[in-house]
C-alpha cells in the first residue's frame, strides 16, 4: 500500500507530513517508557523483519498480490509507541533507498501503514485480550483479529486522504469500495503472518512480547479425566540476571536476510493491491516518477547486477542490513534519553 507521488496532491502531502511527524514525536516520547534495556536492538530487528517480510507478496486475487503492513506485529512485540517509529524506520528505508513510496507521499505512508495500522491493531488486540482467557493461545488470537481489521483500516484511511486529495476525479464510493475489497483478503495473510509470528515468539520467549506482559498461564494437570490447575512451584532460585536475548536476535535476524534474500525471489510478481486498484479505476493518472529513480538499489535490485536472483538477493540483503543499523541506532537512542531521565528524576528525589 505505498503511495507514490502524485496520486495525492501538495497541500494534503503537506499536511499528512505534519501529521506524520507529529505522530513520530509522541512516539519517540512514549517509546522511552516501552523500551527496557534488552528491547531496543529487539526494536531494531522487528523493523527489519517487517522490511524482510514486506517483500513476499502473496497472491491474493486473479492478478492481484499483497503484503506485510507490519503494524499489528510491530504493536505486539514491541508496543505501540514503538511498533509506529519501527514501520516509520521500514517506510523512509523503503523511499530513500529502494524508490519505494513516494518521497512526497511519505506523510501519506507513515500515516496509512505506520500509525493507522497500529491504532487499530493494539485497540482491537488489547480489548481481545481483557475479554479472552489469559493464555498464550487468546494472545495469539487477538494478534490475528487486530492484525486482520488493521488492513481495510489503512485502506479507509487511505480512501480518506485521497478524498481530501486525490489528483484524479475517480469517484469515491469506487475507490472505497475496491480499496477495502480486496485490502480485506490481503488482511487475512496479515492476521496469517502476524499469529504465526507471535505464537513463535510467545513459544519460546514470552517475556519479550509486549501484548503479553503480565500473561499467566497455569501449569494444567489432568485428573480423573479433567483439567484441573496443578500445585504452585516453589520459587525458582534467583538467577544472575535477565535472560540474554542474544539467541532471539540472531535467529531473527537470520530469518530475515533468508526471507529478503533468498525466499524474496519466488514472491508473487503481480500488481499489489493500491497498484492494482489504482491501475483499474484510473488514480494513477499523475503518477509521478520517484525521485530516487536512480538510486543504485531502486525497484529492490542492485544496479549493474546482470543475475536477477543475485541482484534481487543482495538488495534484500542490504535492506535488511541498513533497517536494523538504523532501526537499532535510533531505539538505543531513545532507551538513552531514559535511561537519563531515570537518572534525572531519582536525582531530585534524593536531593
Amino acid at each position: 500500500m505505498h503511495v507514490p507521488d502524485g496520486f495525492i496532491d501538495a497541500p494534503v502531502s503537506i499536511a499528512a507530513g505534519v501529521a506524520a511527524a507529529g505522530a513520530v514525536a509522541v512516539s519517540l516520547r512514549g517509546a522511552r517508557r516501552e523500551l527496557e534495556d534488552s528491547a531496543a536492538p529487539l526494536a531494531g530487528l522487528v523493523a527489519a523483519f517487517i522490511f524482510a517480510v514486506q517483500m513476499l507478496n502473496f497472491p491474493v486475487a486473479a492478478g492481484t498480490s499483497g503484503h506485510l503492513l507490519g503494524g499489528a506485529l510491530a504493536a505486539i512485540l514491541v508496543g505501540p509507541y514503538t511498533g509506529v517509529l519501527c514501520v516509520s524506520v521500514v517506510l523512509l528505508m523503503q523511499g530513500v533507498l529502494f524508490a519505494d513510496g513516494g518521497l512526497t507521499a511519505l506523510g501519506v505512508n507513515v500515516m496509512n501503514m505506520a500509525v493507522v495500522t497500529v491504532l487499530v491493531a493494539y485497540a482491537v488486540f488489547r480489548g481481545l485480550v481483557k475479554v479472552l482467557p489469559k493464555t498464550r493461545r487468546s494472545v495469539t488470537a487477538a494478534a490475528f483479529t487486530g492484525a486482520l481489521v488493521s488492513v481495510p483500516g489503512a485502506a479507509v484511511m487511505f480512501t480518506l486522504v485521497y478524498a481530501l486529495g486525490g489528483t484524479t476525479d475517480v469517484p469515491l464510493a469506487k475507490v472505497f469500495t475496491a480499496m477495502v475489497g480486496v485490502h480485506v483478503l490481503i488482511g487475512i495473510g496479515e492476521a496469517v503472518i502476524t499469529a504465526a509470528t507471535v505464537g513463535a515468539v510467545l513459544a519460546v520467549r514470552p517475556d519479550l512480547v509486549h501484548g503479553a506482559r503480565g500473561l499467566s498461564t497455569p501449569l494444567k494437570l489432568r485428573v480423573g479425566g479433567e483439567l484441573v490447575d496443578a500445585p504452585a512451584a516453589a520459587p525458582a532460585a534467583p538467577v544472575s540476571g535477565p535472560r540474554s536475548t542474544k539467541p532471539v536476535w540472531i535467529t531473527g535476524l537470520v530469518t530475515a536476510l533468508v526471507l529478503a534474500g533468498f525466499v524474496s525471489y519466488y514472491a508473487s510478481a503481480s500488481p499489489d493491491g493500491l497498484e492494482k486498484v489504482a491501475a483499474d479505476k484510473g488514480i494513477d493518472q499523475n503518477e509521478r516518477e520517484h525521485a530516487a529513480a536512480n538510486s543504485p538499489l531502486a525497484d529492490y535490485s542492485v544496479k549493474d547486477v546482470a543475475d536477477t536472483r543475485l541482484s534481487g538477493g543482495l538488495a534484500g540483503v542490504i535492506g535488511v542490513g541498513a533497517t536494523v543499523a538504523v532501526g537499532t541506532g535510533i531505539f538505543w537512542s531513545v532507551r538513552r534519553r531514559r535511561a537519563e531521565d531515570l537518572t534525572a528524576t531519582s536525582t531530585s528525589a534524593a536531593g
